[in-house]
């Protein structure tokens, strides 16, 4: 039996429990845990190893691995130049053996022989050294070429293109007829039989002098056909010759049955004073025995047959230049060289038993005037009769809306001794023209 009387031992006495950490103790470990917490765990187990760096990084050090490589294609590929160029120049293969690896295209009026006295000087060079632009320079010197073009083929041929100018008219030239375009180039007629034209003859230009001063009579010319044509008419192919001396006073020439006629049309409004003269021309001829001249510059008056002072004559064309100009195309009426009608008196006429006739010197067309016939009449010991005038008298315009404008009249000296015929009556214009 245990004995009553001593202490008992109790459980806490007998285990005891372990000390307990005081707050501060506990705190500090959880921030400590929490420290090595927040490192890396891949750097716990790591060790460090060395690593040897080169001295450039590795991006530099590729481009200038690519670099050298392009350098190294470029050297060769120069040399591969290099080489093909030295055989190229040295190279039978690339030399223009002859003229038939010169190839032409676009001759119509521009000759072969033409074109090969400007690249003649290429057979036999190589390809490579034919210099391209100082060719078509040389060949728009050609007159008949406005454009040119020179191209090179391998191995060894060359082709030309050649664009031509287009005519608009005849010119006369001192003592020859060429042709001309509209910026005033003048050019050679075509062989015989190759092309025929229809133009008219534009007189007023001078040998040797410069395009600049052709130009502006071109532009007139133009405007002048275009103004002719623009109804639909083409009354530019009724014109045989167009007189542009005078810039002011541009003339023509308008061909008819019953002989051609001197139309003075100003220096505008073309088509209006033409369709004057062609809604007249017929009733002109009935009035006046002859119908040489009209003069349509001057507003509300027309004068018929008026004296031609001043007038330029052309000189007279050579047998071999009139039958070129024929065969391309000009009328015969422009082949004619007409005389000057001017105040001075012209030679000593010559006198025919049964008609009087005057015939100047280097003139193919006889020409009759006042001054001839008083002349005529002075050697033959009759009275001279007054020259031939030319009245103009201005009517006055009436009420009505419709214009009358006088025209003027010519009166013809005495056919016969003690006889004067009379002057024609004024003619009536339905409306005024400028």
């Amino acid at each position: 039996m245990a004995r009553k009387n001593s202490p008992t031992i109790s459980q806490a006495e007998l285990y005891p429990p372990p000390d307990e950490p005081t707050r501060d103790e506990l705190d500090d470990a959880r921030v400590l845990d929490l420290d090595v917490e927040q490192e890396s765990p891949f750097l716990r187990g790591q060790k460090r190893v060395s690593v040897r760096r080169g001295s450039l990084p590795k991006k530099t050090a590729t481009r200038l691995t690519w670099a050298a490589v392009a350098l190294v294609v470029v050297v060769l590929s120069g040399i591969a130049v290099g080489a093909l160029y030295h055989y190229g120049e040295r190279s039978w293969r690339f030399r223009v053996e002859s003229s038939d690896d010169i190839e032409t295209a676009g001759l119509e009026n521009v000759s072969r022989a033409q074109v090969m006295e400007v690249m003649g000087g290429d057979i036999g060079r190589n390809i490579f050294f034919v210099p391209l632009a100082q060719r078509k320079t040389q060949l728009e010197q050609i007159p008949w070429v406005e454009s040119a073009s020179v191209m090179r083929f391998v191995p060894n041929r060359l082709k030309v293109e050649i664009h031509e100018r287009t005519p608009v008219a005849f010119a006369r030239v001192g003592s020859r007829i060429l042709l001309i375009d509209s910026g005033g180039t003048l050019m050679e007629l075509p062989g015989a039989g190759k092309k025929k034209y229809s133009f008219p003859v534009i007189l007023g230009m001078n040998p040797g002098e410069p395009l600049s001063t052709r130009a502006p009579r071109m532009k007139i010319y133009n405007d002048l056909v275009s103004q002719l044509d623009s109804s639909g008419a083409h009354y530019s192919q009724d014109l045989s010759e167009v007189d542009l001396s005078d810039l002011d006073d541009v003339k023509v020439t308008a061909n008819n049955p019953q002989g051609e006629v001197l139309v003075h049309l100003g220096s505008s409004n073309y088509l209006e004073r033409y369709k004057i003269y062609v809604a007249h021309v017929q009733e002109w001829r009935q009035q006046f025995d002859k119908l040489e001249s009209v003069d349509l510059r001057y507003d509300r008056q027309i004068i018929v047959n008026p004296d031609l002072h001043g007038a330029v004559k052309p000189a007279p064309l050579s047998v071999s230049a009139a039958k070129a100009a024929m065969a391309a195309g000009v009328k015969p009426a422009a082949l004619i060289t007409h005389a000057v009608v001017g105040p001075k008196p012209l030679p000593p006429p010559v006198v025919v038993p049964g008609k009087v006739a005057v015939k100047p010197a280097a003139s193919k067309k006889v020409v009759k005037s006042s001054h001839h016939k008083a002349a005529v009449k002075k050697a033959k010991g009759k009275n001279s009769a007054p020259p031939k005038t030319v009245v103009q008298a201005k009517a006055t315009p009436p009420p009505s809306p419709a214009v009358k404008s006088s025209v003027a009249l010519a009166t013809k000296p005495a056919a016969d001794a003690g006889k004067t015929k009379k002057p024609s009556p004024a003619i009536t214009k339905g409306q005024d023209h400028p």
